[in-house]
This record gives C-alpha cells, sequence and structure tokens, in this order.
C-alpha cells in the first residue's frame, strides 16, 4: 500500500509519521523545495506541488497511490484540485480510500449547543464556506469512482511545536475573556491515530474530530502557565483587544462538538482533553517540537 499526502503541513506530516508503519511507502507534498527535510522527518518522501502542475514525479506517486489525504485549503470555488483534476480514476487508478481534512467550522455559530455531524450547516466564515463546498465535492468524487471518501471535521488544532508552552515563553499568550466562548481542541497525533483508523477499516464517512471538553480559551492558557511555574497572563476583554480579522472571526462562532460517531466506532483519543494532553507534554518535555 501507498499513500499521498497532499499538504503536508502541521496534521499532514503527523499523518505521514503515524500512518507510515502500516503503509510501503509515503509521498507528502509542500509547495516548496525548502520544506524538504520537515517532509522527510515524518517518514514522507517529498514531492513539490504548488497546485497547478502535477510534475512527473508526482504523477507517478498518484499513479501508485492507493490511499490518499488531502490537505490543502481550498479556494472561493471549492477545492482547487478537482478542479484542475477531476479525472481521479486516470490520475490514481489504484486508489482504495481518500481522506479529506475539514474543519468544524462547517458548523458555524451555535452560541455554545452542542452539535454532532447530523447537524445542519451554517458556516459563518468564507474559509468554512469553501470547505462545505469542497467536502460535497469530494465525497462526490469519491462516489462516482467507487472508493470510501472519510470527512474528518478537525476542530483547533495544537500539539508539539505548536501550544500554549510556547506561546507563554514567547510572551506572546493572552487570556482573552468572551463570556459564553468555547471552543473544541484536537491533539495533532489524534489526527494521525484517527486516520490512520478509518484507514484500517477502510470506512468513508463523515467524522468530528474533536477531543471531548470546549473549554474556554483563557482556561487552557491559564493551566498551560500553571504547569510552568509562570505567572499567569492578565485578562484582556474581547471587545478592547486589538485581533487580527482573522482571529476576531474565530472568537465570532462558540460551539460545543461532539466525538461521540468516532467513538462509536471503538476509537480511543489517546488526548481527550486539555488537561490530559498538555500535563503528557510538560512531563515528557514534548511540546516544543517532534
Amino acid at each position: 500500500m501507498k499513500l499521498l499526502i497532499l499538504g503536508a503541513g502541521y496534521s499532514g506530516k503527523s499523518i505521514a509519521r503515524i500512518c507510515g508503519p502500516s503503509f510501503d511507502e509515503v509521498f507528502g507534498t509542500t509547495r516548496s523545495a525548502a520544506k524538504f527535510a520537515e517532509v522527510e522527518r515524518a517518514g514522507a518522501k517529498p514531492l513539490v506541488f504548488d497546485g497547478t502542475e502535477i510534475s512527473p514525479e508526482l504523477a507517478d506517486a498518484f499513479a501508485a497511490a492507493t490511499h490518499l489525504v488531502q490537505s490543502i485549503s481550498p479556494d472561493e470555488d471549492g477545492d482547487a484540485f478537482l478542479k484542475r483534476f477531476d479525472d481521479l480514476k486516470a490520475l490514481a487508478p489504484n486508489l482504495q480510500w481518500i481522506g479529506y481534512l475539514s474543519t468544524i467550522g462547517v458548523y458555524g455559530d451555535r452560541q455554545g449547543g452542542w452539535v454532532d455531524e447530523d447537524a445542519d450547516l451554517e458556516p459563518v466564515s468564507e474559509r468554512s464556506r469553501e470547505r462545505v463546498i469542497a467536502e460535497k465535492e469530494w465525497l462526490e468524487a469519491g462516489e462516482k469512482i467507487g472508493v470510501p471518501v472519510a470527512i474528518l471535521r478537525l476542530s483547533g488544532i495544537y500539539g508539539p511545536g505548536r501550544n500554549q508552552f510556547l506561546n507563554l515563553e514567547n510572551g506572546t499568550a493572552r487570556r482573552l475573556i468572551k463570556e459564553g466562548q468555547v471552543f473544541n481542541r484536537i491533539r495533532v497525533e489524534d489526527i494521525g491515530r484517527f486516520t490512520q483508523y478509518l484507514i484500517s477499516l477502510n470506512y468513508g464517512g463523515i467524522y468530528n474530530v474533536t477531543d471531548e471538553e470546549p473549554a474556554p480559551a483563557q482556561d487552557v492558557v491559564e493551566y498551560a502557565a500553571r504547569l510552568m511555574g509562570v505567572p499567569v497572563p492578565p485578562d484582556v476583554a474581547f471587545e478592547t483587544a486589538e485581533l487580527s480579522p482573522m482571529a476576531r472571526s474565530f472568537y465570532g462562532e462558540s460551539k460545543r462538538v461532539s466525538n461521540a460517531k468516532a467513538t462509536a466506532l471503538g476509537f480511543e483519543f489517546l488526548y481527550p482533553d486539555y488537561r490530559e494532553s498538555l500535563t503528557q507534554m510538560w512531563n515528557e518535555n514534548a511540546w516544543r517540537s517532534f
């Protein structure tokens, strides 16, 4: 079996790292050869893909691939890859399974209410609306060629090299306070583990890949600070905080997302809440990088 990951970024590299032992070969694309060393450290053979042209080397990887993970962001028209290369059967004749990394942003703002995979999609941000289109396109593409497609709706991704310990260390951590605001999170290794689990079952479908304890962002900052033994940053009111448009839009959504469908398959999240996860990272000095 051979795995091809389109967009071997933070999540893609975790998938390569965890799924790699189950495959004869893993390929991972990146937009620049400058990232080749990072992809190689994750156990994948790096290939350049700028989203527009498929090199002979990448064409060979597609031809050999039995499993495909798409992690490249869509654009305003949906999935840019499928728009350019819609004949998957010709491009990847040996495909047996497809995974598409999406976002819980497709549910929009639920004012703190719970949602599961059966909830109506009510995206607020443009990037989430693009994901809704792309999800539909990949499900249709898989149906067309008779290959199961798994849609993984990811919550806020963190882990080694991307966490509140680093933010506290470099002075960028803030305790933004917005009344009633809660978020779900997901440890990046659990993204890789759940992808591997679906591949082992050859399952398609739509799944929330998220922890089990939605919580205010400021609670996570405080917990990390206390583990580090450093001062807890002061409270900052959301209304007066200086935020980028993307960060402000992120705080425009509040919801609690259920992972019950994933656990009903028999999958166990290794990091079901932020406290257990941060404690492990700190105690094992695993927070700086892989």
